[in-house]
């Protein structure tokens, strides 16, 4: 399943590093896709991986997930 979430705060290519690595940290992502010039970041997830652990990811690294 892919799921793209709005992200504020990404900058440039090295914030969109730090974003993919902390996604990637969580168990059942296949992949992500940072772009700090749309601001989104799109991720193939399991089924098992909820909107709570993508969003506390992301803010973990230092962004916010607006709506």
């Amino acid at each position: 399943m892919s799921k793209t979430l709005p992200v504020s705060g990404m900058a440039c290519g090295g914030c969109e590093e730090n974003v993919e690595e902390a996604l990637m940290a969580l168990n059942g992502i296949e992949s992500v896709d940072a772009d700090h010039e749309s601001d989104t970041v799109t991720v193939r997830v399991d089924d098992g991986v909820s909107d709570d652990d993508l969003v506390g990811a992301i803010e973990s690294a230092g962004y916010e997930v607006t709506s």
